[in-house]
């Protein structure tokens, strides 16, 4: 008892432990739920920091690889950013200081760093990163020339995997600038160049300031990232107030680069620089501007609210907010001087913005397009003075303090918006408004942003609604109607899906500013609804899917901006239509895009009926699949009050008339899925919409109306609804009416003959009514499609006969029935090869009644057809597939029903089964061997699988048969079978499943299971598994049967093999073997002492068999496919990584010197380059466990270093360094660092008389003798080597194997 209180005590601590984060570390807490790499990650960052430096350069990437994984998650880095990143600005800076600019080692110290440092602005944003970047005066004038001295560098690689660090290198210290400019001091008085020098003129530009325009000019002409990051940089130096001339000196610059007009690459990205810098430029200005009037409004109004106890208190907060406005206010008018000076340039910039938006190089480039919108949009800004509307919609508080007072008043201003009907102040503000002074350039603004929102890119179209949304931020309630008017012309039907989608992106953007008031909703609502059903068809698609995502984003924006008081009606509106696109759309992102915004307006606006139940059936991932979310998702909501007819009308009017056919297959089953809820509804009015729309002239509709009409009918029979006479008739008339029409003609015929057939098959399980006259005609309706060429109108054609002749035609005289048999076995032999393969299956579909007084000729006649054709001209291998599934298919007919003996004779019974053994069975054999071959490859495996199938549901067919006993023997054969299999020799001529019949069906499927197609393996060993541990039938006489069922599988060729399911599959399967934890230890160890002697059995027996040597080598040794870089090759160590084979105590020496005996003779002169890879391998491993026989193995490793291909000595080279590292009694202590030293150090790809000498002192370093070395490495003898001088081309032969090799 205390023994169990001590561990429940403990339990509760440690669950206490666990969930007190709250009291715990902040270490502890950061490591547990942000960055779980933390520990590592500090490691090395305290390596670096401790040196001073990157002394190992793998740290570098380790981090770097580390950081990418966080690439959606930056923020999770953010708490740990000033622990990295300062320490690395301290040593770029304080390196930078000591080692001097000049030194040429400096780049090689800052290069490193500046790439950890660059992989967190990828990941979390520069604006988090630069925070924690030095910004002391005196680092202004270090970084410029740390940048010079950079510039003048450029990258050795453009690829990041084997980045040097040029590029991050330019681009921190770019990043870095960006904040040192900001210092609060004039630029030349930091500037130690003109310390001495006479004073500048006022206001001229510093020479430090003209190196930095210099290049940051340069870097705007760079396709990558630094020219971005120099347009932050000129956007920050050049808004400063003592920059006007360099200021006015860039815009005349880039008046030059917006003017010239050439096709030179260089030139577009010059351009696309300058537009960007400018853009920026003018975001500075914008944003700072408005930034400082909000804050001086907010503190205007925070102070307003205080009180102050005492008199004293008073006088010294009354002081300190005179200096804060001050200072507000001075910087305001710093700002507003800066707006004056971009105001003075607008005519000048906006003039060559307009004509280089219609240029041809404006329309060759998104980018390009893109920038110049936002270059347009914050010259608007600019050009319009910041200021909060009145006017403005609120939707909710901002403020904690007034929602409490709201909740204690009882009163609500949620939902306000200014209007011609307020009164007060707020009158005297409208007058305001209406004053205000609007340039003209503003109008041109709007007209150029209202022309991107049709553009043909969506980024451009993007960043043209931002725009609209910012810009009318600013103007008065009047002319923000007129913007919201001119958007909603956007939508009309001449527009094409450019434009819609720009629309919604633009309502978006008002709704979400609160420039969207509920009293547009009336004009506004309706569009959005339109645009939800947005599909335009375009030849053999649509589109329109963008459309639909912007606007379930409109309908997302309205739930978060406006209060439920005002939304109510609205959300009514717009319910059914998004749970229509999100159960029902086409795309994923459409459906999951309308069901997030259902789930925001349920969640923000209140009560909604069903809401949360509807958001929990149509969540992310139900969604997912489009079959799910019809069948299912949709089913499951359509319920509830007001959605079953929206759903079925977008299922009838758009979804089964959809340009997609599998899309209308599955919208007649979603109709059908529905019925239940409403059967009469269904019955009266949409069967009557339907019928006459299989009549009709457009293919999809009539397609999908033929489906819809067939499912809908079975569908209202399941629900036990029944349908009048005259509609039934009408039901029947349909496929005469669409035959009379001659639909199956021209375009459209095949997809018509599927529907009609899926209709016959529906109608015929709905036991409808139909004519005799009718009946006729659907029959021949059939026997036309079965005679169809195309194989799925053939299958939809049996599967509707298999329930048609049940229903119609076995009721009727036997002289029709035996015509019907007649005229498809007639057609087993009919020239036509769709007729042979069409009537094969008919025979199989039809019923009992059909077969049963001709069967023995239908079976013969079947077992002929599954059997290759004497005239080559005739062979078709899916007629012969046909014939082994129709030949199953009738033998399971004619058996199921002669199991009630009162049907048949005894004799008639025993005869056919024995048919089935002598002549069936015997005709499925021979399919087993069928090995065609035409253009398609092996088609005789299509007949090989099914003939598998075939002779697994025979040989069940016998063994059922003796288990009921000739002549009611039942209880007689029940005990035989229970006999052992000596016994049962004795009674073998009781049985139909005998010993060579047993004997034939494992032969057949073993060898199948060895077939070199994945397929046909897996149907040979799945239905022998099902033979073998058959519950309900025990098959006897099946040689070794307990042979078969052991479940120890040969693994050694199939882990080595080239499939990577199959590889992997089995190296789980015998690693779990062999590692198994619940074996003892000698049992273990006899597993793998077994293993080791099937290896070296293998080895011998299959001696220079490349096809079993090399998949036994991988299995030894390696799993993997090996890629162009040799350093690739060790990806899975299997044996003797996981040391299975280094652990069995005195046969390990034994087995490894087998293994280095059969290395020498496969490795000898081989070519391929997967054997050497795999032998290297080898050799490591045995050269590194420690065993006399190690050093044979090193000796033999060595001798490839001097191979004449570069590849190998290179892997070889690896190979070597890896096992000095781990077996240091090789070579002497004293003597490794030279033999890793010259390993690293020497091109093993490069001249082979140089790695042949390297070689030789490698073999004097490690004591070895020269003269006994193996050979084996080269590929030729050494007699050929002095007879052939050095004139032989070792990249001749080289470049021969790569090309042979598929490398």
């Amino acid at each position: 008892m205390e023994t169990r209180e001590v561990e429940e005590e403990s339990l509760k601590e440690a669950v206490e432990e666990e969930e007190d984060d709250e009291h715990g570390s902040k270490e502890r807490v950061l490591q547990k739920y942000f960055l779980m790499e933390w520990e590592l990650v500090k490691s090395l960052l305290n390596d670096i920091v401790s040196h001073g430096r990157v002394s190992d350069p793998s740290s570098v990437y380790k981090i770097r690889s580390i950081m990418d994984k966080y690439q959606e998650q930056g923020q999770l880095l953010e708490p740990y950013l000033e622990s990295i990143v300062s320490p690395l600005m301290f040593i770029i800076r304080s390196k930078t200081k000591e080692l001097g600019v000049s030194s040429d080692e400096i780049l090689e110290v800052i290069k490193p760093v500046c790439i950890i440092i660059y992989s967190l602005v990828t990941v979390c944003g520069y604006k988090a990163v630069i925070k924690f970047f030095p910004h002391q005066v005196s680092d202004l004038e270090l970084a410029v020339s740390l940048l010079e001295k950079c510039h003048n560098t450029t990258s050795v690689t453009s690829l990041r995997q084997e980045s040097t660090g040029e590029m991050e290198a330019k681009c921190v210290i770019l990043l870095w600038l960006s904040i040192l400019v900001l210092v609060p001091f004039d630029i030349s008085s930091v500037d130690t160049s003109i310390a001495n020098s006479k004073i500048l003129d006022e206001l001229e530009p510093a020479p430090l300031v003209l190196r930095i325009l210099e290049f940051s000019k340069d870097y705007l002409s760079n396709a990558g990232p630094m020219r971005t990051i120099a347009g932050l940089l000129l956007s920050r130096l050049l808004t400063r107030p003592d920059m006007p001339k360099a200021f006015t000196s860039f815009v005349e610059w880039a008046h030059e680069v917006l003017s010239s007009n050439t096709n030179d690459v260089m030139d577009l990205f010059r351009l696309l620089g300058a537009v960007e810098a400018l853009a920026a430029i003018f975001k500075v200005v914008v944003v700072s501007w408005r930034g400082l009037l909000t804050l001086e409004e907010k503190f205007k109004d925070s102070w307003s609210c205080q009180a102050c106890c005492t008199k004293g208190i008073t006088l010294v907060m009354n002081n300190l907010r005179s200096k804060v406005l001050q200072f507000i206010v001075s910087h305001t008018n710093r700002q507003a001087g800066t707006r004056k000076v971009l105001l003075d340039v607008i005519p000048n910039v906006w003039n060559d913005i307009s004509i280089l938006m219609k240029s041809s190089t404006a329309a060759r480039s998104p980018l390009l397009r893109k920038y110049l919108v936002k270059l347009t949009q914050r010259i608007g800004l600019t050009c319009l003075p910041y200021r909060s509307p009145s006017w403005r919609y609120v939707g909710k508080t901002k403020s904690l303090g007034e929602n409490i007072s709201v909740d204690a008043s009882g009163k609500c201003n949620h939902g306000v918006y200014m209007d011609s009907t307020n009164q007060g102040d707020n009158s005297s503000y409208l007058q305001d408004e209406e004053d205000m002074d609007v340039p003209d350039i503003v109008e041109e603004i709007i007209e150029m942003l209202l022309t991107g929102l049709k553009d043909t890119d969506t980024v451009v179209r993007w960043s043209a609604a931002k725009g609209i949304g910012r810009i009318t931020s600013r103007l008065t309630s009047a002319l923000a109607d007129e913007v919201l008017s001119s958007v909603l012309e956007l939508f009309s039907p001449g527009e094409g899906d450019g434009s819609w989608h720009g629309g919604c992106l633009a309502l978006a953007e008002l709704a979400r500013r609160g420039l969207l008031l509920p009293i547009s909703f009336p004009k506004v609502v309706p569009v959005v609804v339109k645009a939800l059903h947005y599909d335009i068809r375009r030849g053999p698609h649509s589109v329109g899917s963008h459309v639909r995502d912007a606007a379930a984003y409109v309908c997302w924006a309205f739930g978060r901006a406006y209060y439920h008081t005002d939304m109510k009606e609205i959300l009514g509106q717009l319910a059914p239509h998004l749970l229509t696109v999100a159960c029902y759309d086409r795309e994923v992102n459409c459906r999951r895009a309308a069901a997030a915004a259902f789930q925001e307006n349920v969640g923000r606006q209140g009560n909604y009926p069903h809401g949360i139940d509807i958001v929990n059936a149509a969540d992310y991932f139900s969604l997912a699949s489009r079959v799910n979310s019809y069948l299912h998702v949709a089913v499951g909501i359509a319920q509830y009050e007001g959605y079953l007819y929206p759903f079925v009308e977008e299922l009838m009017y758009n979804k089964i008339c959809h340009w997609e056919k599998g899309l209308r297959e599955l919208a007649a089953e979603a109709l059908s899925a529905l019925v239940k809820y409403d059967p009469e509804y269904f019955a009266n009015f949409v069967v009557e919409k339907l019928i006459p729309c299989t009549l009709s002239s457009d293919l999809c509709m009539r397609h999908g109306a033929t489906l819809a009409a067939g499912e809908l009918v079975l569908a209202l029979h399941q629900s036990g609804f029944a349908l009048s006479i005259d509609k039934q008739k009408k039901f029947a008339g349909i496929v005469p009416a669409i035959e009379k029409a001659r639909l199956y003609r021209g375009k459209g015929g095949e997809i018509m003959r599927a529907a009609v057939s899926r209709f016959i098959e529906c109608i015929a399980l709905s036991c409808l009514f139909v004519p005799e006259k009718t009946k006729r005609t659907l029959l021949d309706t059939l026997y036309e499609n079965l005679r169809h060429p195309n194989s799925q109108i053939q299958n939809a054609a049996v599967q509707a006969l298999k329930y048609f002749v049940p229903a119609y035609l076995v009721k009727g005289d036997g002289e029709n029935l035996d015509n019907i048999t007649s005229k498809y076995l007639e057609q087993l032999t009919d020239p036509n090869v769709a007729a042979r393969r069409g009537s094969a299956l008919a025979i199989g579909a039809l019923p009992y009644g059909f077969l049963a007084k001709r069967w023995r000729v239908i079976l013969l006649k079947l077992c002929n057809s599954c059997a290759i054709e004497d005239k080559p001209e005739d062979r078709d291998a899916e007629a012969r597939v046909n014939a082994v599934k129709g030949l199953i298919s009738v033998c399971e007919t004619l058996t199921q029903v002669r199991e009630h003996p009162d049907t048949h004779s005894k004799e008639d019974d025993l005869s056919l089964f024995l048919l089935i053994k002598n002549e069936v069975m015997m005709s499925l054999f021979k399919a087993l061997d069928d090995y065609s071959v035409d253009n398609r490859g092996d088609v005789g495996s299509w007949v090989r699988e099914a003939a598998m199938y075939g002779l697994e549901k025979c040989t069940y067919i016998l063994c059922k048969r003796d288990s009921m006993g000739f002549q009611g023997k039942s209880q007689e054969v029940d005990s035989v079978l229970k006999m052992p299999n000596r016994d049962l020799e004795n009674n073998q001529s009781q049985l139909l499943v005998d010993a060579n019949l047993a004997t034939s069906l494992v032969g057949g499927l073993v060898k199948q299971a060895v077939e070199k197609m994945d397929k046909l393996r897996e149907v040979a060993a799945k239905v022998l598994q099902r033979i073998l541990h058959n519950k309900m039938f025990f098959i006897p006489f099946i040689p070794h049967r307990e042979k078969l069922e052991e479940i120890v599988p040969n693994e050694i060729i199939s882990i080595g093999g080239l499939q990577d399911s199959l590889r992997k599959a089995s190296i789980t399967a015998l690693l779990d073997y062999l590692q198994s934890p619940e074996t003892e230890h000698t049992e273990r160890s006899s597993r793998e002492h077994n293993l080791c002697t099937d290896i070296l059995w293998v080895l011998e027996q299959y001696k220079r068999c490349d096809r079993v040597i090399i998949p036994t080598l991988k299995c030894v040794i390696l799993s993997g496919v090996f890629g162009h870089s040799a350093t690739k090759h060790l990806t899975t160590e299997i044996l003797f990584s996981k040391k299975i084979l280094l652990n069995m105590e005195g046969y390990t020496p034994i087995f490894c010197a087998a293994v280095l005996d059969s290395l020498g003779v496969e490795m000898k002169g081989s070519k391929d380059f997967s054997k050497l890879y795999a032998g290297i391998a080898i050799l490591g491993y045995i050269a590194s466990i420690p065993e006399s026989v190690n050093i044979r193995a090193f000796s033999h490793l060595l001798t490839f270093l001097a191979h004449r291909y570069p590849k190998i000595r290179k892997a070889s080279a690896e190979q070597v360094y890896l096992v000095l590292l781990q077996n240091g009694e090789l070579v002497a202590e004293d003597k490794m660092e030279r033999a890793l030293e010259i390993i690293s150090e020497t091109c093993w790809e490069g001249d082979i008389e140089e790695a042949k000498q390297r070689r030789l002192g490698l073999h004097d370093i490690a004591g070895l003798e020269t003269g006994l070395l193996p050979k084996t490495g080269n590929g030729a003898s050494n007699k050929n080597d002095e007879k052939r001088a050095t004139a032989i081309d070792e990249n001749a032969s080289y470049s021969s194997l790569v090309g042979s090799s598929g490398f």
